[in-house]
């Protein structure tokens, strides 16, 4: 699938090389920060991308109103300021740059619970303030300590290899990962209820969504052992801000380090005591404010922007947010596969309609691969249900809407793998079976209902398929197209089916044939 990115607008400060790039590719860029929400919609018409950081808010009344934005782009990790579920229903690919900040968010990570064993802040302003209070902030050593990595992806690795070099023992939680993988970076794989007892710092590094909001809360913090110390540099909300503060005040949690916070610029009363606290070190969302991150995802961003539109094949997608399968469909390969397993989908589709009154939502609908080669080709059920859904509804189609719109209407697609000689495809929709495989790039028709033509049909835009039920039929069908001037582009027949390619769509009634 490639978007058609005629023109990209800016709507946060982002580094000036972002722009530079989509322009010296031919892509016009916008930048002006700060709009209003009718501004914005109205910006919104005359382009096809946008770029925010985290200032700007994409709610469903702005993706609503904006039927040209094809894709959103997060120069930035965190896509809580988008509603994905909104964006998704409109075909909308949301992006962000994983792997731009993840060392500058990894190091800030690193210099809090430096500062938090040692209480740097502290001392340092004691110093500035002219005191001497050298017993006062007496601190503890890191190494035989215990830290917890709550979400084990990119920076929550970073900083466990950085603070094994400490001598910290490292535990975490990630329920995408496996022990295994967890062990590669000399991390324990544990639970939640296991961790919370033994660890001696906790830094959090997972996105904020619905199962990890108030991820640590009073609850959680009371299972922790006395004297933990907590991190954020990931999202505010994962923290309990009202728990952490009566459990630092208690003494019962000795310190905190945060750097993201529920809402920002803080006004809560509450946060604002936690902030002021003595045991606390909080800075002003500052994970991916350095220079060298600041210029990499403004760079990343545009990339991807590059790469899915077909632009250049010189850079990947590497961030897709609310569609992964579209990061397969940018190879040359697979993009031959997604429009063969279209065409599929939307040919069965057809059959029940013409042979039958049964809805989509009625019918049994399965998707089938066949063959070794594609045991990774997930994808291919996705765009079964894009021709599937083809003309079923009003909302603009494609790849990254398709699984929920076919939910919205009810429509259930078994999904399945079989060993086979070849590759192929196979789509069943009600009594009807069509087979398909990728040769030399072309679309190739292997089978109706088990009806094998012999060296395939391949699969242009204009078709027609007769099933014969008597004598005579390839004169009958060459009369009738010719009686309508319609030009015969091919014939491929075998016991009991007719495959006409021609220069136009046209429906026509033959007799002893019976039109599908």
């Amino acid at each position: 699938m490639s978007i058609k990115l005629r023109s990209v607008f800016i709507s946060d400060p982002v580094d000036s090389s972002c722009a530079d790039l989509l322009t010296s590719h031919g892509v016009p860029v916008t930048a002006k920060y700060k709009l209003s929400k009718e501004d914005l919609i109205q910006e919104l018409q005359n382009h096809d991308g946008l770029i925010v950081r985290s200032e700007t808010k994409v709610t469903p009344e702005i993706l609503s109103a904006v039927p040209n934005l094809r894709i959103i782009g997060r120069a930035g990790t965190g896509v809580d300021n988008i509603d994905l579920q909104t964006a998704t229903r409109n075909g909308i690919v949301v992006l962000n740059t994983p792997g731009g900040n993840s060392i500058s968010a990894c190091e800030l990570t690193c210099a809090f619970i430096s500062a938090l064993a040692r209480n740097v802040p502290q001392a340092a302003q004691s110093m500035k303030e002219g005191r001497w209070d050298r017993k006062l902030y007496s601190g503890f050593e890191l190494s035989e300590k215990t830290l917890a990595v709550l979400g084990f992806g990119r920076i929550g690795r970073e900083v466990a290899l950085r603070m094994q070099s400490y001598g910290m023992k490292i535990i975490c939680f990630d329920p995408m990962l496996s022990a295994e993988d967890t062990a590669k970076v000399g991390a324990t794989k544990l639970n939640l209820e296991e961790i919370w007892p033994l660890a001696d710092y906790i830094t959090v590094h997972t996105p904020l969504i619905p199962q990890t909001r108030n991820l640590i809360n009073a609850d959680t913090l009371a299972k922790c052992k006395k004297g933990v110390r907590i991190i954020n540099v990931a999202r505010g909300g994962i923290v309990d801000e009202g728990a952490l503060l009566q459990a630092i005040k208690s003494g019962y949690c000795s310190g905190a380090a945060l750097d993201v916070f529920a809402e920002e610029p803080p006004k809560n009363p509450v946060t604002l005591e936690l902030i002021k606290h003595p045991h606390v070190i909080a800075t002003p969302h500052l994970g991916a404010s350095t220079e060298e991150a600041q210029k990499r995802v403004a760079v990343e961003i545009a990339e991807q922007f590059l790469a899915i539109s077909g632009i250049s094949d010189k850079y990947r997608v590497t961030g897709i947010v609310n569609a992964p399968i579209l990061s397969a469909a940018t190879s040359d390969e697979n993009r031959s596969w997604i429009e063969l397993s279209k065409k599929l989908g939307r040919l069965g589709a057809r059959f029940l309609k013409k042979s039958s009154n049964q809805k989509l939502s009625s019918a049994p609908i399965e998707s089938q691969t066949v063959g070794n080669g594609m045991l990774a080709k997930k994808f291919v059920h996705t765009a079964v249900l894009v021709g599937l859904l083809e003309g079923q509804t009003k909302n603009g189609l494609n790849l990254v809407n398709a699984p929920m719109l076919a939910k919205d209407a009810g429509i259930e697609v078994k999904e399945s793998h079989a060993d086979g000689e070849i590759d192929a495809v196979i789509v069943k929709v009600g009594s009807h079976q069509v087979k398909g495989t990728v040769r030399n790039n072309d679309h190739v028709l292997l089978s109706i209902n088990n009806d094998n033509f012999e060296n395939g049909i391949i699969l242009r835009n204009y078709m027609s398929f007769y099933q014969a039920t008597g004598p005579g039929c390839l004169a009958n069908i060459v009369n009738k197209f010719s009686s309508k001037s319609v030009i015969i582009k091919s014939i491929n027949a075998n016991g009991n089916w007719l495959a006409i390619e021609t220069n136009e769509d046209v429906t026509i009634t033959v007799e002893n044939m019976e039109n599908l």
